[in-house]
């Protein structure tokens, strides 16, 4: 059994009537862009590109129910068996060169422009690679993936945003260039391993391998990719810098302009006919993708001082800033603990809060309800001043990042005092049966 790629999703989708195929030419400067924004959280391919031959497909992984399906679990498990993943890495399996799809077609001559990267937003600072990840290898360290946005500068050019995290310092450890690939229409599990934050030294794609099986492909430069993607470039991280941006982030804001390296494409690999996957800035996919991958790092961190049943960060919160916690409330400071280990769990959090589990963490007319009815400011609020924030949050202090963290303990009292804090349920019924 192998990993279900990209394309392999894309044709299921097809199969089973839920995909929305648009056969009109669409511009790839602001256009496409706007059509994915129209039709978030439905998964569309663009037939027909200017300016380029390949088909584009975006919101493939929009919504939990598109990322079960993929994965073939129910979405309720999805934390439980993205939390496995993270506990139980296991290696991929190696293929020959000849057995990878993604090596069917080598091409040397380098020209990005005839790539359908779009041009999401007017102020963007150009068209931009949004769903690369990049595989990094060390000596010592083995492999690195990770996802950086890429605006390109020329034909065979690009400038990535690369945060002071590992990539950097494989950069670093390689003397200030460093040779990398990229990858572009990925399957799911190797994406979602891209997005979990490990320890300097863990291999993503065992992450990836044990969510569902991955076969790669060894480069010539010795590097491992998903031997079913779509996209692969070699290419050099140079030491020369260029500004980049702006561009939309995960807030739905705008980024600021900064110098960041830019990268050099050396030769892009490709499979026959390939499908180009546009990520939208700040859409739901990409809230997806970014956000989901940190519920089960909370997961792990919460269950480690209480009994931990679900995290959920919300969309509402970027998928980054806000996440709802529930427990199994044993002891009266359980809520506090569950808020403190959160913010372990995910250091970009700024806003948690701990419901019951009776509490349905997906619905936030039931989060709002909890807070409404078990909640007091006085006694369960914590607030955490001068705390390191995420450089996504446009409200946090621009240089350093700081920030104010608050947890809402929104649990019910172990021992009820005057009005029951117990939620009436109503008996389930099949209402088709009485229509």
């Amino acid at each position: 059994m192998r990993s279900k790629s990209f394309r392999d999703f894309l044709n299921e989708l097809e199969k089973k009537k839920k995909l929305i195929k648009i056969k009109k030419k669409v511009s790839r400067y602001l256009e496409a862009a706007g059509l994915l924004k129209a039709l978030d959280g439905s998964v569309v391919v663009l037939e027909n590109v200017s300016g380029s031959e390949y088909k584009v497909a975006g919101n493939v992984f929009s919504t939990r129910e598109l990322v079960a399906s993929c994965l073939g679990v129910r979405k309720d498990e999805l934390v439980a068996k993205m939390m496995s993943a993270v506990n139980n890495p296991s290696k991929p399996r190696v293929v020959e060169r000849k057995k990878a799809p993604v090596l069917e077609v080598a091409e040397k001559n380098v020209d990005l422009s005839k790539l359908p990267v779009l041009f999401h937003c007017e102020k963007d600072g150009g068209p931009y690679f949004s769903s690369a990840v990049v595989v990094a290898k060390d000596r010592e360290l083995g492999h690195n993936c990770s996802f950086h946005r890429m605006m390109v500068i020329g034909k065979d050019r690009v400038v990535a945003r690369i945060l002071p995290r590992h990539l950097e310092e494989f950069i670093k450890r390689a003397g200030g260039e460093l040779n990398v690939a990229i990858v572009i229409g990925a399957p799911i599990n190797f994406l979602l391993g891209a997005a979990t934050s490990v320890n300097l030294g863990q291999n993503e794609m065992e992450i990836a391998n044990s969510l569902m099986p991955l076969e790669v492909v060894e480069l010539e430069n010795g590097i491992q990719v998903p031997a079913h993607a779509e996209f692969v470039f070699d290419a050099t991280i140079t030491d020369e810098m260029h500004d980049e941006g702006p561009f939309v982030d995960l807030t739905e804001t705008y980024d600021i302009v900064r110098k960041q390296r830019v990268v050099k494409i050396n030769k892009i690999y490709h499979r026959k006919n390939p499908i180009y996957h546009a990520l939208l800035p700040g859409g739901l996919e990409h809230k997806i993708l970014m956000g989901m991958p940190r519920e089960p790092t909370i997961f792990n961190e919460v269950n480690r001082v209480v009994e931990c049943k679900g995290v959920n960060i919300t969309p509402g919160g970027c998928s980054w800033l806000h996440a709802v916690v529930s427990i199994k409330k044993k002891n009266v400071d359980d809520g506090k603990k569950a808020i403190e280990a959160a913010f372990l769990g995910h250091r970009s959090l700024k806003h948690v809060v701990v419901v019951d589990d009776d509490i349905d963490i997906y619905n936030p007319n039931e989060v709002e309800w909890a807070i409404a009815t078990r909640f007091q400011a006085d006694k369960n609020l914590v607030v955490k001043e001068h705390e390191k924030g995420s450089s996504l949050d446009p409200s946090a202090d621009p240089n350093t990042y700081e920030t104010t963290k608050a947890g809402i303990d929104a649990t019910k009292p172990l021992v009820a005092h005057g009005k029951n804090f117990e939620k009436a349920r109503y008996k389930r019924v099949d209402v088709k049966k009485y229509l």
